[in-house]
């Protein structure tokens, strides 16, 4: 097994992560032309709330950070308040960000730049999520949830956990649209994040710092040594 890469470089990578992921779900947000299934979830509920986007997912990360805890089946005080304090800074990035990109004009964007600019942040999360999957300290409690999910309950098959993990916030969505009759950042760019969130992780974990390996362990999701 390869040896972990020193602590400095995975802290580093971590922080890039979270605050690449938050920039790029940012520009996703402003365009309002479709973003991953979580976070138009979370833009839904807040749109049927009347708050801003951040709200939504630090309370939806927070229970998510919980029933991690009931589908590893023992309690991991390190990755329930690891999961919290990610969420917690995540959800303040995020908008941070979107409303940096409002004031920028983002939303008032033509069509077709919209488009370019929502694909860009797809992407952007994309690599940010390899960085923090590979350092493996801390990660989004929905990265977490899958991982769970496909180690623990469908033999590593990733596919099937990430649909399974997706059944949640498309139930989220149908609901809310149910009560606001609007539907909110569901567009282009999430079936560009459906059909390319795997492989644009993949190559960034080929050629975005190829240095940084994965420090992972199957048995950290048992809690097992």
């Amino acid at each position: 097994m390869a040896q972990n890469n020193p602590m400095p470089q995975r802290v580093l990578a971590l922080i890039l992560g979270l605050v690449i992921n938050a920039l790029g779900n940012g520009l996703t947000v402003a365009t309002n032309m479709g973003t991953s299934p979580w976070t138009a979830s979370e833009v839904n509920l807040g749109h049927l709330f009347g708050t801003t986007v951040g709200w939504p997912m630090l309370v939806v990360g927070v229970l998510t950070a919980v029933i991690n805890q009931l589908l590893i089946r023992h309690w991991d005080t390190w990755r329930f308040v690891g999961e919290v304090a990610f969420i917690s800074c995540f959800s303040y990035f995020v908008n941070t960000f979107v409303a940096g990109f409002t004031r920028l004009g983002v939303p008032d964007l033509s069509v077709i730049p919209k488009i370019v600019v929502c694909l860009l942040g797809v992407v952007t999360f994309c690599c940010a999520i390899s960085l923090y999957q590979r350092a493996n300290l801390i990660m989004h409690p929905n990265d977490d949830t899958t991982n769970i999910l496909r180690f623990l309950y469908f033999n590593g098959r990733v596919m099937t956990a990430q649909i399974v993990n997706f059944l949640v916030p498309v139930a989220i969505i149908i609901l809310t649209v149910l009560f606001t009759h609007r539907l909110y950042s569901v567009n282009i760019g999430t079936l560009f994040c459906l059909l390319g969130n795997g492989p644009l992780i993949g190559l960034s974990d080929r050629y975005i710092w190829p240095g940084l390996r994965h420090n992972f362990r199957v048995s950290q999701l048992t809690g097992q040594s």
